[in-house]
């Protein structure tokens, strides 16, 4: 069975676990939004990687968040969408600098927020309480299908098979289930310190807001708008099917009086 191969199992592991890069991106960035908090500044180095960091790991994922907005909403992406076949070099290389990327800044930023002992975010709640965080989940987890379809699948097809091939059923839940495995173990707790943050620090007005503090609030509720298109999306297709269900059985109806 194919399901048993070594290179298959590989293929299934590498893309769940590449394809984890995102929301672990996103909890680190909580964490570093975090280190504003803490009683002494971090050495000068230190914080020299982790404020040169911060800003391109915030860019990266804002892009593909936003990527995945796109998409959702007008079924365009600015990412390349994965079909089976043949991924043109342009784009394979595209996904390649993307993907080593966010590998690259995601360990400095791990490193450095372990170097600082920065173990815990700041812990809060934010206007909307439990359907703002019912959608925010839906939408990273839309962003994290669309982050795993459009970069990590393609590179990990063509390294281990040579060519792109149709995702299919128990790839697409191994995603979910290892997004929601994630979820449950820390970003439930952790996923609005963006938020958190950016707001009392407006509420304190002991410093003005930078660029990083308006850019997380800004992208919590752009992956809240995801998951808003995400249920509008569902609702609609579930509309046209039973649409469809009823134009099929008048149809039918009316083939058996033709006959009789």
């Amino acid at each position: 069975m194919e399901a048993l191969k070594p290179s298959f199992l590989f293929h299934l592991f590498a893309v769940n676990l590449l394809g984890l890069l995102l929301p672990l991106s996103f909890l680190l960035l909580l964490r570093l939004s975090s280190a504003l908090y803490l009683p002494a500044p971090p050495p000068l180095f230190l914080s020299l990687i982790l404020y040169l960091n911060s800003p391109l790991l915030f860019l990266l994922v804002t892009f593909v968040i936003v990527s995945a907005l796109l998409h959702s909403l007008t079924g365009k992406s600015i990412l390349h969408t994965n079909f089976p076949g043949h991924v043109s070099q342009p784009r394979l290389y595209a996904a390649w600098i993307l993907l080593c990327t966010f590998q690259v800044c995601v360990g400095v930023g791990i490193e450095g927020s372990l170097s600082i002992g920065l173990s815990d975010t700041v812990v809060g709640r934010v206007e909307g309480g439990l359907w703002s965080r019912i959608l925010f989940f839906l939408g990273l987890h839309e962003s994290v299908v669309h982050w795993t379809k459009t970069v990590v699948k393609p590179v990990v097809d063509d390294t281990v098979f040579g060519e792109t091939r149709k995702e299919r059923w128990f790839e697409t839940t191994a995603t979910t289930l290892s997004f929601g495995g994630l979820w449950w173990w820390r970003l439930r707790d952790e996923a609005e310190a963006l938020v958190v943050v950016a707001e009392r620090k407006w509420l304190m007005a002991a410093e003005e807001l930078g660029p990083v503090d308006i850019l997380g609030w800004c992208l919590y509720y752009v992956n809240v708008a995801v998951g808003i298109a995400k249920v509008v999306n569902s609702v609609a297709q579930f509309l046209d099917k039973v649409r469809f269900s009823r134009k099929q059985s008048k149809t039918y109806e009316v083939v058996l009086e033709d006959n009789v």
